[in-house]
Parts: structure tokens; C-alpha cells; sequence
């Protein structure tokens, strides 16, 4: 029979608006008892936007994690109270890129750094696009970001040149490829997310789940 990871204790050791920290008491393997510090997140979206001529929208955005500016896809937190994560993707794509879409499925959904952090993503993307009034922004670094309409061919490219290193954003483009060059098909909208995070969320009571 597989070990059963049993959580046998936790405290919680940071609780930040976008992030908390707890350290949990894990059972391992032989009854060993271990701490294991988990990030705890709200999880996200992102939208890999194809055009007509299957340029991919993508905005360029500063991140301080790394003081680099990095190109990335339309993208946002979950941070909104009981939203589902296509309503999240759509307000996103209009806030960054000024976008609506009628054609909507899932790409994929990915874990971005699954040894200390519940960050899970799902990526969608969209066609039939049209031009719409942006959302007003509420980030700081939004107010810098930049767009660029990338061809699809070319985003893969720069992914293997090292131009493109945002995880979330290799990943979409890369199922996007799949997707054109091969005829793989994405998945139903409806498809269960079932890597969302709830640890964060579920401490939280208001609609911006931001707000500690």
C-alpha cells in the first residue's frame, strides 16, 4: 500500500494579501513526523488570445521578484469571491489587452512550483476576438505594462531562446502550438479545476479575497 501523507498539525506563520506561509506536521514514511512550509496562493488564469493570423497577445509587465520586465499572456489572480476561473479569464483579457472572445477552452492547468507552493493555473485560450474598451487597471505594475501581438511560431522561438521564461506563459504557448500545428483540441470550459486553491480563499470573507 502507498504512505499516507497525514497533516497532523499546522501553524500559520504569514498571512499577506496576495501570499500566507503555514508550516505543516506531515507523516512520512516510518511514522517520521516532518515540517514542510507551504506558500499558500489563490490561485490564477491566463488567456493565450489567437488571432486570425495566430498572433498571440502578450504583454510585458516588470517583475520585481526577478527586476526584469518579462513578456507574459493577459493573466490575473483568483482573487475575486466565488468567481469561476472563465469569468476571471475574460475580465483579464479585457483589463490587459483590451480583448473579448467568443471561443473559449482550456489548454492546460499547471502547478508552478509545486515544492513549497500551491500557486495552480489555469490557461485558456481564446479566439474570435474583437477590440473592447479596457478595464480600468488596479495594479501598480499595470500602469507600465506594455502589448505586443507576437506570432505564434515566433512566441515558441523565443521560449527556446530563453526570450520568454514566464512558466505560465511557456506552457500556454507551447499547448497552443500543439493545438495549431497538430490539431490537438482543448478542453471544455467546464472542465473541473481541480487544482484551484483553497486554502487561502477559504480564510477569507469578502469579495476581494486580497483583503486580509
Amino acid at each position: 500500500m502507498p504512505h499516507e501523507f497525514r497533516t497532523v498539525g499546522s501553524e500559520l506563520l504569514v498571512d499577506a494579501p496576495i501570499i500566507a506561509v503555514r508550516r505543516d506536521d506531515v507523516v512520512m514514511p516510518g511514522d517520521v513526523v516532518a515540517q514542510r512550509e507551504i506558500v499558500e496562493h489563490l490561485g490564477a488564469v491566463a488567456v493565450v488570445a489567437l488571432d486570425e493570423d495566430n498572433r498571440v497577445a502578450m504583454v510585458e509587465q516588470y517583475r520585481h521578484s526577478v527586476s526584469k520586465r518579462l513578456w507574459e499572456l493577459p493573466a490575473g489572480l483568483l482573487d475575486v469571491k466565488g468567481e469561476d476561473e472563465l469569468s476571471a479569464a475574460q475580465r483579464e483579457l479585457q483589463e490587459e489587452a483590451g480583448l473579448a472572445a467568443e471561443d473559449w477552452g482550456v489548454l492546460t492547468d499547471l502547478v508552478t512550483s509545486p515544492g513549497f507552493c500551491e500557486e495552480a493555473v489555469r490557461v485558456f485560450v481564446a479566439r474570435g476576438l474583437r477590440d473592447v474598451a479596457k478595464l480600468e487597471a488596479t495594479g501598480d505594475e499595470e500602469a507600465d505594462m506594455g502589448f505586443s501581438w507576437v506570432p505564434l511560431a515566433e512566441a515558441v522561438d523565443r521560449i527556446l531562446a530563453g526570450e520568454i521564461v514566464n512558466s505560465i506563459a511557456v506552457a500556454g504557448i507551447l499547448a497552443a502550438y500543439a493545438c495549431v500545428r497538430e490539431g490537438r483540441t482543448p478542453r471544455p470550459v467546464d472542465s473541473p479545476f481541480e487544482l484551484r486553491p483553497q486554502s487561502l480563499a477559504s480564510r477569507r470573507t469578502g469579495p476581494d479575497l486580497k483583503k486580509l
